[in-house]
Formats: structure tokens, C-alpha cells, sequence
């Protein structure tokens, strides 16, 4: 058997198991009790994005002065995010209060190898549907490069 033939197939298979290998990643998201409605989508949508992708979210609530004696307005705040993400998600760590900040974890329901997958098979569909579309338009290169090639020829000249 040839060594240097083994050595190049093990650091192939090597290569190949760190391209589908995941490291868990955990994104934060800080709001504040008194969030505006058009704020707290735009942090949803922030959520989902990561959940979708497959990484673990830490939602922070920071509390202020006196919102710190009001700490049932922050765990309804995390109870109602997760309500609304838990098609994608699920409360990994229960809300808990730490100084002045209340921390909740949400993991995702897919594991962060199969995002990674579904979003290479989606990269290759795209990518095979625009090259499907460049690929034919309406009329043939032949005809295009014909017909600018006559057109100098039909002009008058002045001379």
C-alpha cells in the first residue's frame, strides 16, 4: 500500500469531519422591561434568526432603579418571547434573577449541524436557480451578436 496515498485519504476524512463539525455558540439578547412592541419584534426576529441557525439564545433582562422591584414584569417578558419562539426553541435554563439583570437560555429544537446543512442545500438551491436563469434568456447570444454586427454596415454615411 502506498503511504503517501493513506496519508492524503486520512486528512481528507479529517477534513470532511470538521466541515460537518458545529461549535455551540451562545448569542445574547438584552432588553429591558419596558420594551416598545415594534422593539421587542425586531429583538424577536433577532431570536429567530439565531434559533434557526442553531445556536443557544441568553435573553437578558436589565433592570433599573425601581424596575428592579418589579421583577415579575421581566419573567412575564421571557415567558412571553419564549411562548412566542418555542416552534423553534425551548427554555434550556428557567428565567432566574442575578443582580440586577434576569437571564433566561433558549436552545434550539435542531441541532446546529442539521441549520448548517439545510442552509448549504438552500445556498445550492439558489445558486442553481439563478444560474438557471442567466443561463436561457429570451433570445440567443447568436441572433444578438448578428445583429449588432449589421448594424454599422446599414448606416449612411455622409461622405
Amino acid at each position: 500500500m502506498d503511504y503517501g496515498k493513506f496519508k492524503y485519504e486520512s486528512a481528507m476524512k479529517a477534513r470532511e469531519a470538521r466541515k460537518n463539525q458545529a461549535h455551540t455558540v451562545i448569542k445574547e439578547m438584552k432588553l429591558r422591561p419596558k420594551i416598545d412592541p415594534h422593539d421587542y419584534d425586531t429583538k424577536k426576529g433577532h431570536v429567530v434568526r439565531f434559533l434557526k441557525q442553531g445556536d443557544k439564545v441568553k435573553i437578558t433582562i436589565m433592570f433599573r432603579g425601581r424596575e428592579q422591584s418589579r421583577p415579575e414584569l421581566g419573567f412575564r417578558l421571557l415567558q412571553r418571547l419564549a411562548s412566542d419562539v418555542e416552534d423553534l426553541g425551548f427554555i434550556e435554563s428557567n428565567p432566574k434573577q442575578d443582580g440586577r439583570n434576569m437571564i433566561m437560555v433558549l436552545g434550539p429544537h435542531k441541532k446546529k449541524t442539521e441549520a448548517m446543512a439545510e442552509a448549504r442545500e438552500a445556498q445550492a438551491a439558489r445558486k442553481a436557480e439563478r444560474q438557471g436563469t442567466t443561463a436561457h434568456d429570451d433570445e440567443p447570444a447568436g441572433e444578438v451578436a448578428e445583429a449588432t454586427a449589421e448594424a454599422p454596415a446599414e448606416a449612411p454615411s455622409e461622405a
